[in-house]
């Protein structure tokens, strides 16, 4: 199986302290905060449901002609426009040398724990065709991306986690 990047409500938190750092609680979990929505271009990502990711597994693991790899993204891939139009937020050009200038200097400053190779690699994901999943595992994903973006946001903003040390929640102002 071959996912994208794998969201859902109760790791939010951990995945904001992850991608996003001590400092940076309050924008993502409040994009209503934010004044504008920076529109890179070239960076748009695909998003899955982890509950979808394990019934792909699932459907592949009971199919005996099931072979070789899968491709599992939810609809639609998501860019500044499809974020844009979720939070209603007006979106701003913003070079992708500004973007990577500015991601280098938090990092270099240890404002933010990733890396500017972070958004270099983002920035070359190719997109997912998922026809193969669709059709030889007859796999569907029940939410969309921008679904599973929305419940991921909610996570963050109520602080949601489990009961794992790094999975812990923790309320986000």
């Amino acid at each position: 199986m071959r996912p994208v990047f794998l969201f859902k409500r109760e790791p939010a938190s951990e995945q904001r302290r992850i991608f996003g750092g001590r400092y940076l609680p309050g924008p993502l979990a409040r994009p209503e905060l934010l004044p504008f929505l920076s529109d890179i271009p070239g960076l748009r990502v695909q998003a899955l449901h982890t509950d979808d990711a394990a019934r792909a597994d699932r459907l592949a693991l009971r199919s005996p002609q099931a072979r070789g790899a899968f491709n599992l993204s939810a609809e639609p891939s998501v860019d500044a426009d499809v974020l844009g139009a979720m939070l209603g937020m007006r979106r701003v050009r913003l070079p992708r040398t500004g973007a990577r200038s500015a991601i280098a200097a938090a990092w270099g400053l240890r404002l933010l724990p990733a890396s500017p190779h972070l958004f270099d690699a983002v920035l070359r994901l190719p997109l997912m065709d998922c026809t193969r999943a669709h059709t030889q595992l007859d796999w569907q994903p029940d939410h969309t991306a921008t679904e599973v973006l929305q419940e991921f946001l909610n996570g963050m903003q109520h602080g949601a986690g489990t009961d794992t040390e790094p999975m812990q929640g923790h309320k986000v102002g």
